[in-house]
């Protein structure tokens, strides 16, 4: 059975498919392209033994134990040279695997459509550059991205803080050192604390999960360090409030200054699927500090950044909403995906 299920790995490696998952009682399910989920039946149902053994192989033994013990767990595992980012859990129907495949290839900006904008923040010797979007809306390809862009062309000591690790870097122009939570380090913020006594010019942290992770990531901004980061938001003015409402209301002042004072952009994105059904397209909002969102930052108002970003396209900003606009009159996305999530409907009606 395990040649059979490295079999199915194999297939969703071949035809580059993003996610596959595998539950107790049901044949597995893989992601197509367009975002659309396709039952494998020709593999056949798996039973919770099935699985069990599955994530034995995949797991080292203490791995194993602690899956065993708390339920649920993340990890890489590899299959030759190819990766898979998995989670392991439990269900009302037993055990299941939810598993990503990760491209061995790291895209280039123009492959994933960065805006120049957005690369050129990343000269800047420090700040806070957020990017955002729903769970499979290929935050961590941007990332990934981002720091091979750095180590092409700058000098510079980069540090990854990931859970688990997806990509791999080989240090170019860069001397770069990657940690797995729960291999390298016990936790995103030990692993923070411990960067800045290692000499950090980059420092890349896999996901901002709770106020200290936050608190930690904003501090290494502040004192002359480029930080990279996610967070599951759904637009850029949603990732600001989500960072301040993580924390004690007697904290948000405090919080308000470090974040107007240390953010250098955030960056949030979604994958749409393409009209003609081959694959998906990315849709990405762009909120680039300056005085006016700096202010509005701290005043807590930040309900009128979206004008600002609407304002503000020579300093690199887009609105969501013009980014829909732009990809439905060029044709790569439907009408109903327009609709579906364009806040300011009016736009859907101006384009009969």
């Amino acid at each position: 059975m395990i040649e059979k299920f490295h079999e199915l790995l194999r297939d969703v490696i071949e035809n580059r498919l993003p996610d596959l998952h595998v539950t107790s009682g049901a044949c597995p399910t893989v992601r197509k392209h367009n975002g659309e989920l396709e039952v494998v039946e020709a593999f056949g149902e798996t039973t919770p033994e099935n699985i069990y053994s599955f994530a034995r192989v995949m797991l080292w033994s203490t791995g194993y134990a602690a899956f065993i013990e708390q339920k649920e767990i993340d990890f890489s595992y590899a299959l030759q040279e190819h990766r898979f980012r998995v989670n392991a859990y439990h269900d009302v129907k037993g055990p299941g695997l939810a598993m990503r495949y990760i491209s061995t290839k790291i895209p280039t900006p123009e492959e994933l459509s960065i805006p120049k904008s957005v690369m050129e923040l990343l000269h800047k010797e420090k700040g806070l550059i957020l990017v955002t979007g729903p769970t499979g809306s290929g935050k961590s390809t941007t990332l990934a991205s981002m720091v091979e862009y750095i180590n092409e062309n700058f000098k510079k000591h980069v540090i990854t803080i990931e859970d688990p690790i997806e990509f791999n870097f080989a240090s170019k122009n860069c001397l770069i050192h990657q940690r797995e939570v729960g291999t390298h380090t016990q936790s995103f913020l030990r692993a923070i604390k411990s960067s800045l006594r290692e000499d950090p010019d980059v420092i890349l942290v896999g996901e901002m999960r709770d106020p200290e992770t936050m608190q930690a990531a904003l501090t290494l901004a502040e004192t002359g360090h480029l930080v990279l980061s996610t967070l599951h938001t759904n637009d850029t003015v949603q990732s600001i409030d989500r960072i301040v409402d993580s924390f004690p209301p007697n904290q948000q002042g405090q919080v308000r200054v470090q974040l107007a004072m240390a953010l250098t952009a955030v960056v949030s994105q979604a994958l749409l699927p393409r009209k003609d059904g081959k694959g998906r397209v990315v849709c990405r909002e762009v909120l680039v500090n300056n005085d006016a969102v700096r202010s509005v930052v701290l005043r807590g108002l930040t309900h009128q950044l979206y004008s600002i970003i609407e304002l503000g396209s020579q300093e690199g900003m887009v609105l969501m909403d013009r980014y829909l606009e732009n990809l439905f009159m060029k044709g790569f996305i439907t009408r109903e995906t327009f609709a579906s999530f364009v806040r300011d409907k009016d736009l859907v009606a101006q384009h009969r």
